[in-house]
Formats: C-alpha cells, structure tokens, sequence
C-alpha cells in the first residue's frame, strides 16, 4: 500500500480538495504509475460538477504521462521503468467491437480492480471513484496494464501525456472521425485544446481551407498557430455565413463541433457542405438536446452526422505514432502546455477555464509532479 498526495472532488460543485490516499500495490492486470504530469481537462472539471455522474468522492485527472513503478504478477505488455500515456481506452479484445475489428469502439475496457480509498480523516477508508479510471491528480495512481501505452522516453511529459485525452481526442475527431485528407475543408467551431487538436489534425492531414470559430482572440490566435488558413470572431459574425463564403459559398467538407452545447452544434449542422460530415468531439451535459431541427434538413442535406469517442483512437496505434511526429518537429504538442502548476493548484485552473485574464487563454494547464 502506498499514501501519496491526491485531488478529491468530495461533493458536487465543492472545491477540490489535496488530501492523502491509498493507492494499493499492483494485483493481476493491473500496474502502478508513478505519474510524472496530467493535464487538466474540462472532462475532469464536468466530474467535480457531476455533470458525468453521482459517483462521489471523485480522484480526478486522466490526461497523465508517468513511470511504472510496478506491474501484477500477469503483466507482460509493461515493466517497470517503461515510460508510458495512460489511456483510457484500455480495448478487452474479445467484444463485439473487437471481436468485427473496430477495438476503438471497445465496450469493455478495462480498469483496475483495486480501489484507492482516502487515507485520512472521519471518511477514511472511503473508495474514489478514479476519473475516466485513471485518477491521476495524484503522485501515483493504479490502471489496468491495458490503460499504459509505452512510448519513447525521450518526450516530454508534460506534452504527451496531453495525448492521453484532449489532443488525442481532437486530432482523432478529424482524422479518425472525419476522415479529413488532402484537399478537403474543414471547420472547427470551439478552438479550446480539443479544437486546436482538430486543427492540428486537419494541418496533418492536408487539409485546406482550415477555418477556426471561436468568441476568444487569444484561442484564434492559438488556431492560427498550429494550422487554421483563416479564423472567425462568432461573436461578431453569424459563423454560418462567413464559413459559407470561406468555401465558395459551399459549406465545409467536415465540420468539426468542438464545444458541445446544441446552439454550436446547430451551427455546425449548417455550416457543412452537402453530403458533408458534422462531428461532435464537444462533450455535452446530461441535460442538453439535439436543437429542433426540420427532418427535411436532415433528409436533404445528406452526409453524416458523427460523435467522436476519444477520437476514435486506438491508443497501441497512435499515441507512439504521434510522438514520433512530435519528436520530428512535425507535431508541436509543447503548445498545447500554456502553464506548468503544482498538484495543489488544480481548483485555480478549473477557474481559468472560464476566467482566464485577458489575452491569456488557456488550452492546456498541466500538473506537474
């Protein structure tokens, strides 16, 4: 058993918390990370305001890269010392999923057995809840073996651990998702580190005109940066239109909806070219609905309207491939970092995220242990 310092989302919208807890020793297939960053994602805040469900107390973070420290005795695809992403994607191989070859749709992946549990105080003994099953605001955390994805050691962790949620999931939502190639348009609405990912995803693939939409100069900025051809102040302008008018009065080829709220998700329904693609990377409350849209649109304009489950990643596949682009130079994951903190400043970045000061937009704060 081992006692290391945590971040706890006790109740619904409570401030988090530092506290210790007790991370258990490795059993069969599972392995203990010494985490080394974590990044802090919206996802992580939408727990802490039960926005994904009533599972309290939460240990928070899962976009961490770290060391294993230890594996269970079944454990033969990482050792100790391997330098890994956790993942939350950790694919069971043998669901219907995977059994017609799609393990990015896995339906039962795998966490730990084990709990970890509060260490101190009149609810010690408590399970948490690790967020996303991973639980890495904390300087170690147990995963399924499955949920540790080894990748060169060289990189720096602060900027791909950033692989294991929001960039993967970005970048997958418009090569996996959207299927964007050479040539085709893409628009991304939402330009946080999930939309800037799509970006630069879209860049990646070749794709052209990339046309970044958000209500923030600084985030636009930060599109422009890694790849967008030309961006939109929807505060100012009706996004539909001006992304129109930026494809030959068309609409986008793909349409990249990166906020999750049904208004922009309206607007990214209109803004596609016929037969074009709406992706929805955007993660929605519990609470929200499709916007009242005529059938006859949905009929008429033909093509697809897709949700983007962690980009559709396959994290054996692509988070080493994308850290080879990024020790190439071809991929600049360090952008994605705009400030390093310590593990008890955690509730300040949550504030960030909707307070930032002027012209210091945030993608990505990132813990550092």
């Amino acid at each position: 058993m081992h006692q290391v310092k945590g971040v706890v989302a006790r109740g619904k919208g409570q401030p988090v918390e530092l506290t210790m807890i007790n991370v258990p020793d490795p059993g069969p297939g599972e392995a203990l990370v010494k985490v080394q960053a974590c990044g802090v994602c919206h996802t992580d805040l939408h727990y802490r305001e039960g926005g994904i469900n009533d599972d309290f107390p939460f240990l928070l973070g899962h976009e961490a890269a770290g060391v294993v420290e230890a594996v269970g005795p079944d454990v033969t695809t990482v050792a100790p010392g391997d330098f890994v992403v956790l993942n939350w994607r950790a694919v069971c191989g043998d669901c219907r999923a995977c059994n017609r070859g799609e393990p990015w749709y896995c339906f039962n992946t795998h966490n730990a057995t084990q709990k970890m549990t509060l260490a101190e105080g009149p609810d010690a003994g408590t399970q948490l809840s690790p967020a996303l099953g991973i639980g890495a605001f904390a300087e170690k955390t147990l995963v399924a073996a499955g949920q540790c994805t080894k990748v060169d050691p060289s990189a720096r962790p602060a900027a791909v651990g950033l692989l294991g949620c929001g960039v993967m999931a970005g970048i997958g939502a418009a090569i996996n998702t959207g299927a964007v190639t050479r040539g085709k348009s893409v628009a991304v609405i939402g330009c946080g580190g999930v939309g800037v990912a799509a970006i630069a995803g879209s860049a990646l693939a070749g794709a052209s005109p990339i046309i970044a939409v958000d209500v923030d100069a600084g985030k636009l900025e930060a599109a422009k940066r890694m790849g967008a051809t030309d961006t939109i102040d929807s505060s100012k302008t009706d996004p539909v239109a001006a992304i129109q008018e930026l494809t030959g009065g068309n609409g986008a080829d793909v349409v990249i909806e990166a906020v999750g709220r049904p208004e922009t998700w309206q607007q990214a329904f209109y803004a596609r070219d016929l037969a074009g693609t709406v992706v929805l990377v955007g993660v929605p409350t519990p609470d929200m609905k499709v916007p009242d849209l005529p059938l006859i649109d949905v009929f008429g304009r033909g093509g697809s309207l897709k949700s983007s489950w962690y980009g559709d990643c396959l994290p054996s596949r692509d988070f080493p491939m994308l850290v080879d682009l990024y020790l190439q130079g071809r991929l600049d994951l360090d952008a994605f970092v705009s400030e390093e903190i310590g593990i008890g400043d955690v509730e300040a970045a949550f504030e960030k995220m909707h307070h930032a000061p002027e012209g210091q937009s945030v993608l990505r704060s990132v813990v550092i242990l």
